[in-house]
């Protein structure tokens, strides 16, 4: 796979054991002077969770203030710096409604969504940007009960905006005020009792979940393992549907065990259908927070190593965090899990993110930001040549975001490298910004989304877009993908910026010609080529024809006739047209 010439050697996996390693530890921790600055001392679990976390109770006075004055700092700071964990104890929280704004998490402190239960609701508009919701970007909702004022809560939202482990007492709408634009959202391990509205919603993925019906679809509505779900029916209406998830496992949460903070980790699912929590208490481990070191902004990355070698999980509190080495996670089962959007940024080209070819490691809740020097890579699951097995206890990555250019000037080769078999991708957006500060095709350049070495992975509610050559390069053996979403890079300046040998243009999603099986469902690619509109993209999907590769409800769309396709998948599909903005579809290659 593409490593420059001039990259550093790739860095290999430990082999030292836990035992052996703790006892190296206590052995050098006396003089850790680089790593804490000062002769240390082992690091301390838990502690207090720092100033954005704002931890509320039914008896806290002046909620909905307090959560206004948020939402008024974070509705249109897109690429702003604050970061904010709205969290609620068990309880019962009247006349409230939340407004969610960038950066912005909101959470009940439950073991179970009913626990916290709000008599109003949590809500995501698009006021700050004229009833558009395209740009309604990073924020989460978790873990909580609502009974809307006006029975259907709002919640209109596109890319980086989780709707995880909620239970609404009625209906939810997924379009902004009037209908307007709306491009793209995920929603698992939820209950919806009453009817899920998307409108104007152009793509969507619901995973584990339950909902009382679905209203309608635009292009794209993919669902697996969700009671209630419209049956298959791609291409009109364009449902695709999956009974059950092939496997699954819901993201770590924070949770009060009476006074005491535990981080709930769940169990995996093996075609899962339905909600985690919906029989009783859930299956998982609860973990003491007190075997957290609780990371906050300031802290170091020799720091946060030294907490991972000494056994502890990581919990990140809301901020902006640089790191001048990579953040190394080689010990099994490793809960690297962050809070209020918390935002790693790799100094000096390093890669932000390393995890050792080991069981079980879960990084959720987290936005990698690239730094203005080329990273290699930004995030990497397993290093060059991982060959463990890891199907009863695979790495998950949940709601972990990528973003190269936006906030600033950022340079990346690749966003995510996959190399350790049997991972989970669960829900994420990798970005290479099209707006924002330090946007330009060399700019901001960043040429792969996501690439893919390992065998047997799974991602279930893939995100990629605007990247200069392959989005999503997938070389792994029995790889698949259920739901994908992606725009080609905006800002190809002519046909020859994209021209891939023989080819016109890179493919959206590419399956190597080495792989053997791989399968996909709902799968969707558009062009928007607005500096050169007539670019043409041979196909939005290139995959080698075997037996064992097979793909499930495709489609392209040309938005506005900005470039055209001229296929959807290799040679199969009939072209884009005009300025039609109507897709092309294929219902199962070959």
């Amino acid at each position: 796979m593409h490593a420059p010439p001039t990259a550093p050697p790739r860095r290999r996996a430990r082999t030292l054991g836990f035992a052996a390693l703790a006892v190296a530890l206590l052995m050098t921790v006396p003089t850790a002077r680089t790593a804490f600055g000062q002769d240390a001392a082992p690091l301390a679990g838990g502690g207090d969770l720092g100033p954005n976390v704002m931890v509320f109770d039914p008896a806290t006075p002046g909620i909905q203030a307090k959560v206004d004055d948020v939402f008024r700092k974070q509705e249109s700071a897109q690429f702003g710096d604050g970061r904010y964990a709205l969290l609620f104890k068990p309880g019962t929280y009247d006349n409230i409604n939340a407004q969610i704004g960038f950066y912005t998490s909101i959470a009940g402190l439950g073991l179970n969504p009913d626990d916290t239960t709000f008599n109003g609701d949590v809500t995501v508009d698009a006021g700050w940007f004229n009833g558009n919701a395209t740009q309604n970007f990073w924020r989460s909702a978790e873990n909580l009960a609502l009974n809307p004022v006006n029975g259907t809560d709002r919640w209109a939202v596109s890319q980086a905006a989780p709707f995880r482990r909620m239970h609404v007492r009625g209906g939810l709408n997924l379009a902004p005020a009037g209908y307007g634009w709306a491009s793209g959202g995920y929603i698992a391990d939820s209950r919806i009792d009453g009817q899920v509205r998307p409108y104007s919603q152009q793509q969507w993925y619901t995973r584990d979940s339950s909902v009382g019906g679905w209203l309608n679809g635009v292009w794209n509505m993919t669902f697996s393992g969700v009671e209630g779900a419209p049956a298959q029916s791609f291409p009109e209406p364009p449902y695709t549907t999956l009974d059950t998830t092939p496997v699954s496992r819901e993201k770590p949460f924070l949770y009060l065990d009476g006074d005491a903070y535990k981080v709930f980790v769940p169990a995996k699912r093996t075609n899962a259908r339905g909600t985690s929590w919906g029989n009783g208490t859930p299956q998982g481990e609860s973990i003491p927070l007190e075997r957290f070191y609780v990371v906050k902004p300031g802290a170091s990355a020799a720091t946060i190593n030294a907490a991972v070698r000494q056994g502890l999980h990581l919990l990140f509190t809301p901020g902006v965090y640089h790191v001048d080495r990579p953040i190394e996670i080689d010990r099994a089962d490793t809960v690297v899990l962050g809070l209020g959007l918390a935002t790693i940024v790799p100094d000096n080209g390093v890669t932000a993110i390393e995890v050792g070819d080991v069981d079980g490691v879960k990084l959720a809740g987290l936005l990698v930001d690239a730094g203005p020097v080329d990273s290699d890579r930004l995030i990497e699951v397993g290093p060059d040549g991982a060959s463990a097995g890891h199907a009863a206890n695979p790495t998950s990555l949940q709601d972990v975001f990528v973003r190269i250019g936006g906030a600033g000037p950022g340079r990346a080769t690749t966003g995510i490298v996959v190399n350790s078999n049997d991972t989970l991708i669960d829900h994420t957006w990798l970005w290479r910004a099209d707006h924002g500060d330090g946007v330009g095709w060399e700019t901001n350049r960043a040429d792969y989304g996501l690439r893919v070495n390992g065998d047997n992975v799974l991602a279930t509610g893939l995100f990629v877009e605007h990247f200069n050559k392959y989005d999503v390069e997938w070389a792994g053996e029995n790889g698949r993908t259920i739901f994908f979403q992606n725009e080609k890079a905006y800002d190809a300046p002519n046909q020859a910026a994209v021209q891939n040998g023989s080819i016109k243009g890179f493919a959206a999603y590419k399956v190597d010609d080495s792989v053997t099986t791989h399968e996909g469902w709902g799968l969707g690619s558009y062009c928007y080529y607005n500096v050169d509109p007539t670019i043409r993209q041979d196909h939005g999907f290139e995959v080698p024809v075997k037996p064992g590769v097979r793909f499930h409800d495709l489609l392209v769309v040309s938005l506005g006739g900005q470039g055209q396709y001229e296929h959807v998948i290799n040679d199969t599909g009939s072209p884009t047209s005009g300025t039609s903005t109507v897709p092309s579809k294929v219902v199962s290659f070959p």
